[in-house]
């Protein structure tokens, strides 16, 4: 391949992977915007989301002409540790503070996934663990709860479980032959579990037409779409960079709140941002040919 090939595909590859994570920034949005309103309990936006998601993408699968298999050994583990984030993240967040929560939960995923990349024989080197660190110290500057912390322990362990279903999740896509295909099973699978395992945990039913409608884009689009794309990726990514640049969505996910919600930012996420952004580029550079 030439060096204009190479160039183009890891371009190519470049866009795929920042329109993931801006899928996964929004569905943040999203959440916080329902939830925060007052327009969605967090239960019901979890199964509305999970209901919308497995509706478009198995309609999109009846549309291509694909089928939806359903009971195979990859549906346990896909629709299983989707189920585990689904329930883990919505349920923690009834008591733990957004920051912190999503501290844990990228936090989790990159530990977990590195653990499954060095369990395999692959090692991570001393540049992406070095960029891995980088990142994890500039997103906990960002994050970090200011004044006293109170830690919830069940909701701090809810979301360690949600972020080792999410690794497991990612992990899972990189032997997924059809990427559509395997999240629209996904998602149909985990629609019951996730919805009988939430409306016995969380509060009583109540949301607007605001937050289904908040709930349906997350689900149909952001959360959908997004995770066929994140399928797509995950084959051309090595475990440990795939859980490296899923820390820039929280960041994505702020900054998107600064200009979309009103929200406020200063020194500390520019700061925080930039230790971001550049473990990750340390991480996933790759070695100058000569």
């Amino acid at each position: 391949m030439s060096r204009a090939s190479s160039y183009a595909v890891d371009m190519r590859l470049f866009l795929l992977i920042a329109l993931t994570m801006c899928a996964f920034a929004s569905n943040s949005i999203l959440n916080r915007l329902a939830i925060d309103s007052g327009a969605s309990d967090p239960a019901g936006f979890a199964v509305v989301r999970v209901l919308t998601g497995a509706l478009v993408l198995a309609g999109l699968v009846k549309l291509r002409g694909g089928r939806l298999t359903l009971s195979n050994r990859r549906r346990i583990v896909g629709a299983g540790s989707l189920s585990l984030y689904m329930i883990g993240f919505s349920v923690a967040y009834l008591t733990l503070d957004a920051g912190l929560g999503a501290l844990i939960l990228f936090g989790v995923v990159q530990i977990t996934m590195f653990a499954a990349t060095s369990l395999t024989g692959t090692i991570p080197t001393a540049k992406q663990l070095a960029g891995a660190g980088l990142a994890l110290g500039g997103l906990a500057w960002v994050l970090w709860p200011s004044g006293a912390i109170q830690v919830d322990l069940v909701g701090a362990v809810l979301m360690a479980t949600a972020g080792v279903g999410w690794a497991i999740y990612s992990l899972a896509g990189r032997s997924e032959p059809d990427a559509l295909e395997g999240t629209a099973a996904n998602f149909v699978v985990a629609l019951p579990v996730t919805a009988v395992a939430l409306l016995a945990l969380g509060d009583a039913w109540q949301m607007s037409v605001f937050g289904y409608v908040l709930a349906a884009l997350s689900g149909g689009v952001t959360s959908g779409l997004g995770y066929a794309l994140w399928y797509r990726v995950l084959p051309q990514l090595v475990p440990s960079t795939a859980a490296v640049v899923q820390l820039s969505v929280p960041v994505i996910a702020i900054v998107a709140g600064v200009i979309l919600l009103g929200e406020t930012a200063g020194p500390r996420l520019v700061v925080g941002a930039v230790f971001v952004l550049g473990g990750i580029a340390l991480a996933v550079a790759r070695p100058r040919r000569g």
